[in-house]
This record gives structure tokens, sequence and C-alpha cells, in this order.
């Protein structure tokens, strides 16, 4: 089995409304009932974490600026780390996460284990 990082990204240009509590509550338990399944199948790795909206880069030469980037429309909003068998399978696990219902994607990428 490999790993998988699953990253959740999110189109935030569209300047919709904050969702209500009740909404926020939906969309937790569809999250929660998702990497359920994944952990219940033994191949949640790591259930991830949320990322906040702001952050910053830092570049060749100590170069720090405030990011992520203004004029980038989609943003990563969070991952988890899964087991799978091939990218393909990993990529199958994607296909019921509930980003995908909001005009969100996954991006799929293998990890690839740091040789010490």
């Amino acid at each position: 089995m490999n790993e998988f990082l699953l990253l959740f990204r999110r189109d935030f240009s569209a300047g919709e409304a904050q969702p209500s509590p009740a909404q926020m509550q939906a969309m937790m338990k569809d999250w929660m009932d998702w990497m359920g399944s994944i952990a219940a199948q033994n191949k949640l790795v790591n259930p991830g974490n949320r990322l906040a909206q702001d952050g910053q880069v830092v570049k060749p030469g100590g170069i720090i600026t405030d990011g992520p980037y203004v004029e980038v429309k989609e943003v990563v909003g969070g991952y988890i780390i899964i087991r799978a068998a091939s990218l393909s399978e990993a990529s199958e696990i994607s296909k019921g996460c509930p980003v995908l219902s909001i005009g969100g994607n996954v991006e799929v990428r293998t990890i690839i284990p740091m040789e010490m």
C-alpha cells in the first residue's frame, strides 16, 4: 500500500454568503461521515487539518511575502493522508469528498517517502 495526500481546493472568489450554523453542522457531518468511511477501511493515515486563509510565503534570498496570493482564486483549504493500492484507487476514494458538492476539487498526490 502507498500513501497519498488529498488536497482540498475551492474557489472563494464567488463572494458567496457565509453558511448558517445549521449548514455548517450538516457540512461537518458529511466530512466526518466520509473520513469515517475511509478510517473504517483502515485507509486513513492522517486525518489532516483545515488550513487558515492567511499565511506567508518564504522565497529565495530570505524574502517573506503575504500569501496565499490575492490573484489566486482557488485556495487549498485542507488535506488528509490516505493509504491505497494505487493512484487510481486513491482517486476513486476522493470521489466521495464533500468539497466536490460545493464546487471544490481534490488533488491526489502520491507521497514518496524520504530515504534517510
